[in-house]
């Protein structure tokens, strides 16, 4: 089952990073592209767009998953990577030269 979130997870990401990628900035119009000024202050106010909704279900996805993630990995006893970190020794002595 952890697997499948797994999939989901990175399916999800992918498709966030895309989702983000294909969205315009805020003053993303056509007068934007010929050089001219938005009459707003601001910026055009519009109603939200699909690909807008789309992130925001994408994100929320993603968080979901993230915690479930998390979840499963502190009760699997997974903890933390640095557990596996050997100690760090100190360097060696160099023997005295001989004479």
């Amino acid at each position: 089952m952890i697997h499948l979130v797994e999939v989901l997870h990175v399916l999800i990401c992918l498709l966030l990073i895309g989702a983000v990628l294909l969205q315009g900035g805020e003053n993303v119009d056509i007068t934007a592209a010929f050089g001219g000024t938005s009459q707003a202050a601001f910026g055009p106010r519009g109603s939200v767009t699909l690909l807008a909704k789309i992130t925001w279900v994408l994100g929320a996805i993603f968080i979901v998953t993230s915690i479930t993630l998390a979840v499963h990995a502190s009760r699997t006893g997974g903890g933390s990577v640095l557990e596996n970190v050997p100690a760090k020794t100190a360097p060696a002595v160099p023997a005295p030269a001989k004479k």
